[in-house]
């Protein structure tokens, strides 16, 4: 089992800029991919990217490419979100996944957190 806790969630202008980091716990040996996602009301979840636990590669959505970074800190078993330039439309909850070694989806889900930007 792999435990994940999001955190760095909050309220911020249009224009700011937030960090969420996403610290796991548990069999985290077995960990193949940490990706980030969001939902808003009404909304489907969204995939941002993802980058793999050990080497550290990085994929993007389009939809946030440029604006969002993803990195980890293998050390601290965490994985970051820098969020710039957040627009209103980037208001959602947001949510840290982990896929182990073989597994086809994304097998651990941690509780999300809540990013609100405001215009």
């Amino acid at each position: 089992q792999v435990q994940l806790v999001e955190s760095g969630g909050g309220l911020v202008q249009a224009g700011g800029s937030l960090r969420l980091a996403c610290v796991a716990s548990g069999r985290t040996g077995t960990t193949d991919v940490v990706g980030w996602f969001r939902q808003s009301p009404r909304k489907e979840r969204d995939f941002l990217g993802r980058i793999t636990w050990s080497g550290g590669s990085t994929t993007y959505a389009d939809s946030v490419k440029g604006r969002f970074t993803i990195s980890r800190d293998n050390a601290k078993n965490t994985v970051y979100l820098q969020m710039n330039s957040l627009k209103p439309e980037d208001t959602a909850v947001y949510y840290c996944a982990s896929r182990t070694r073989g597994a086809v989806r994304y097998n651990y889900w941690g509780q999300g957190t809540q990013v609100t930007v405001s215009s």
